[in-house]
């Protein structure tokens, strides 16, 4: 089964309890871009903002922290009320000491997650794979949304697909859309994080629907 995680980067700030409930019952998750300024040149939300969430959402979290030393700012995390359900992913190159951070998060009952960008190799992460629950592949530069999916990161999707066997989810974030999806589809993805493509159109919940008939042939 494909999931598909809409991503509150794109939707509008002030009423993200209102884009939660909109796509509740259409997506399988809510993405949670969490943006310090340092590691990406941009600033969002932190764990407040996520608890909150959390709180208002039925759903399952997909929480993706794109700060700088993520070890040091994990228990605010776990403590943002993240459960079993929810994953907590972390960038490797944001990281000195992984194996640590993944371990915490799930002596926490929240599922680990290790992400790569575009620049990094997949081999780089290829041991870490068997200790978490989810393989983030970024197909844009972390930092901003809208921008253009890099087909150039097809290839490590396969690889991440191949290492992480059944077991492991896939996902892809940057660029989804009812053109890309079936392309990342194919390389191995399982979970695709979508932004502009669901919350920039008039009605996200008929763009979510025609991102699942986009993949629906490949099923």
């Amino acid at each position: 089964m494909i999931h598909i995680a809409a991503s509150l980067l794109s939707a509008d700030m002030a009423k993200l309890a209102e884009a939660v409930k909109l796509v509740t019952g259409e997506v399988d998750y809510i993405h949670c871009d969490v943006m310090d300024g340092h590691f990406v040149p941009n600033l969002t939300f932190g764990a407040p903002v996520v608890a909150a969430i959390k709180r208002v959402s039925s759903i399952p979290l997909d929480v993706h922290l794109m700060i700088e030393a993520p070890g040091r700012w994990l228990n605010d995390y776990i403590k943002a009320g993240l459960d079993e359900r929810d994953f907590l992913t972390f960038h490797y190159e944001a990281e000195p000491d992984p194996v640590s951070v993944i371990a915490r998060i799930r002596s926490a009952g929240i599922k680990p997650g290790i992400s790569i960008k575009p620049g990094t190799p997949f081999e780089e992460v290829a041991e870490l794979v068997g200790s978490v629950d989810q393989v983030l592949v970024m197909t844009v530069e972390p930092g901003f949304g809208g921008q253009h999916f890099m087909h150039g990161m097809l290839p490590k999707i396969e690889s991440a697909r191949t290492t992480a066997g059944q077991s492991k989810v896939v996902a892809v974030d940057g660029g989804i859309d009812p053109q890309t999806a079936p392309l990342v589809v194919r390389a191995g993805a399982d979970l695709l994080v979508a932004g502009n493509a669901i919350f920039r159109r008039g009605d996200p919940v008929r763009a979510v629907r025609d991102l699942r008939e986009a993949i629906s042939n490949l099923l």
